[in-house]
């Protein structure tokens, strides 16, 4: 899948960039926004990684330039800025995720992830994960663990493809709060734990592991 950045930090591109080719994508980059808007209407994307502060045109207009010209390839800003009035201007016209700088590269994969699993283009895509005796087709919530069948919720579902995704890297809690319940989830982060461990009765005790000062993953 092709994917389009426009940032204008060069370091943070390259980590975005680094990390989305990681994941098997083609990516396009533009550091400014009038570049960034004529790039995102000459090509189809899947989806489209976007700043908010640019030099040209900001992340906000260029959104909804997009979305007035009936582009609906789904969008996910980026910001610096911390404050609720920033969400609601990129979800007012029509940003489809946010995510707060600075943030852990496994996170934003698993987003940009989440994004082209909703969008039309890729919903027949095969994308099952393999790790560690684990099987995953997050479309359907099918596992199995050793070669047997394992129920498992919507949410579980959801935290398990996060850690599957990132293969050895460990998340944190947050960025697994972040990426699973949202960047707006205002309960107990220690939700996670008790969902960690929904996952380990139904797996095994070491199918997920604990990185000591780092976060977690699925063993390899």
């Amino acid at each position: 899948m092709r994917l389009l950045i426009v940032e204008d930090d060069d370091d943070i591109a390259v980590v975005i960039e680094a990390a989305l080719r990681s994941d098997g994508h083609a990516v396009d980059r533009a550091a400014d926004g009038l570049d960034g808007l004529w790039m995102a209407q000459e090509a189809a994307y899947g989806v489209i990684v976007l700043d908010v502060l640019l030099p040209g045109m900001n992340g906000f207009a260029i959104c909804e330039s997009l979305r007035e010209r009936g582009n609906t390839t789904p969008i996910l800003m980026l910001t610096a800025k911390v404050g609720e009035y920033d969400e609601t201007d990129g979800f007012e016209v029509g940003a489809d995720d946010y995510l707060r700088k600075p943030f852990s590269p496994a996170v934003l994969v698993a987003r940009v992830r989440a994004l082209l699993r909703r969008s039309p283009g890729t919903a027949d895509r095969s994308d099952v994960l393999e790790r560690g005796g684990v099987m995953l087709d997050p479309r359907t919530r099918t596992c199995r663990f050793d070669g047997a069948d394992v129920d498992l919720s919507q949410r579980e579902a959801q935290l398990l493809e996060t850690l599957m995704r990132t293969g050895d890297e460990p998340l944190s809690r947050i960025d697994l709060v972040t990426a699973v319940w949202g960047i707006d989830f205002d309960g107990d982060p220690n939700v996670v734990d008790v969902y960690l461990r929904y996952l380990r009765t139904k797996l095994s005790k070491e199918a997920i592991e604990n990185v000591r000062g780092s976060g977690y993953r699925i063993r390899a």
